[in-house]
């Protein structure tokens, strides 16, 4: 396994950005049909875990939604740990557009 730990930054009200999140996994799902599977989240007010399945491989993780920024942790599957680097880049990028 290998840590995934990422502070995105943000310019919304936390309950703005809470709300964006929140629907980031739902809408991964739809967009990413027969990759992502078996999401699940539980929030309780700005803390949330997450889990689902993507190729094959189980990946969870924590999320938590601060006044100027988002938190991310989770850990990857060690073969999917190769991409570590591409992954954040891709998650910070995603974020930042979403939050924008």
């Amino acid at each position: 396994m290998s840590n995934l730990s990422l502070n995105i930054p943000h310019a919304q009200t936390q309950e703005e950005a809470l709300n964006r999140v929140k629907q980031l996994l739902g809408r991964l799902q739809e967009e990413q049909k027969g990759t992502v599977t078996n999401v699940q989240e539980n929030w309780n007010g700005p803390n949330g875990s997450f889990s689902f399945s993507a190729k094959g491989f189980n990946i969870a993780g924590t999320i938590q939604v601060r006044d100027n920024e988002v938190h991310l942790e989770s850990d990857l599957p060690f073969a999917v740990s190769f991409f570590k680097g591409q992954i954040a880049a891709l998650i910070t990028e995603k974020a930042k557009a979403l939050l924008a």
